[in-house]
């Protein structure tokens, strides 16, 4: 059992703020012996602005959906890494990507409860020049996706409103040209979509990047070229093989990758839409704290 006496602070998305099972949840912590401060954010830029603030907590949780998970990794990395808290996740979201790919429960109770009684295993940060993602950039036709996507779309139907925006988009896809280098090589071409994860599961519950551990020190990027109706059999083996040197789908592990298209890309970092046309992404070995399940499918072997 974790001693009662540590400072714990819940950073809670506003758009969740009547979740009764979550203040349920809350309530029984606190019955037991648990002191849990609760902030509720009521516009963007809130959650980052609280854990600048944040001054000895011990525990953050991140209740909230994958935007609301990155706006406090961007907080927690602007800290310096010895005042890092160690971090929790509450997911309340449409998609949930990273906590589900992490085995976090979705019920609060059980995920609150993980929070205050699991274990912390250091993880890898992603880094988007000056940008951070703890699960997945989508490059390309994927963010255009998750950008597009209406709300109310997103209320009505869940993680499937991607599936039913990606439908609509493939009638009008846009292909970008570029430059892709990795440590060993360089791809030039072009081609609807790219994921650089950190995590697995991307677009409300694909598996995207499926190697992927979130403590291994690498990045996963997935590449999807201009595939032919033609060629459809063969990149489907591609994407089961996941080879670095598939002709339509290719697949690598890395410290750093960088993209330079020639022009303007739209890049969604977890959940947060953006442009590049220049970007270095990099893996940031051990950066933060986080609480995990038993058995967490993103750990590595070694783990």
């Amino acid at each position: 059992m974790r001693p009662t006496s540590r400072k714990v602070q819940l950073i809670l998305n506003g758009k969740a703020a009547g979740n009764d099972a979550l203040q349920t949840a809350v309530a029984r912590q606190r019955a037991v012996g648990h002191t849990i401060e609760v902030r509720v954010t009521s516009e963007k830029g809130h959650a980052r602005r609280f854990v600048a603030e944040i001054g000895g907590v011990d525990l953050l949780i991140a209740a909230g959906g994958d935007g609301t998970l990155n706006e406090i990794v961007h907080g927690l990395m602007d800290l310096s890494e010895v005042a890092r808290p160690v971090l929790g996740v509450v997911p309340l979201g449409t998609a949930n990507d990273f906590a589900t790919s992490c085995g976090i429960p979705h019920d609060p109770e059980q995920a609150l409860a993980l929070c205050m009684e699991g274990r912390e295993v250091p993880v890898d940060v992603g880094k988007a020049n000056e940008h951070w993602f703890l699960n997945a950039a989508s490059i390309g036709f994927g963010a255009e996706i998750t950008a597009t996507t209406p709300l109310e779309l997103k209320h009505l139907l869940g993680p499937a409103a991607y599936a039913v925006m990606g439908a609509i988009l493939a009638t009008n896809l846009h292909h970008y040209r570029g430059r892709l280098t990795l440590p060993d090589r360089e791809i030039t071409g072009s081609g609807p979509v790219a994921i650089v994860g950190n995590g697995r599961q991307a677009g409300g519950g694909v598996q995207v990047t499926r190697r992927a551990c979130v403590d291994d020190g690498l990045l996963d990027v997935l590449a999807v070229r201009d595939i032919p109706a033609l060629a459809l059999v063969t990149a489907a083996r591609e994407l089961q093989e996941l080879s670095p040197d598939g002709e339509y789908i290719s697949y690598w592990q890395t410290p750093w990758a960088e993209v330079h298209t020639e022009e303007a890309i739209p890049v969604n970092l977890d959940g947060e839409p953006m442009q590049f046309s220049n970007v270095r992404y990099e893996a940031v070995p051990s950066a933060i704290r986080l609480i995990v399940p038993p058995n967490c499918p993103l750990l590595s072997a070694q783990r």
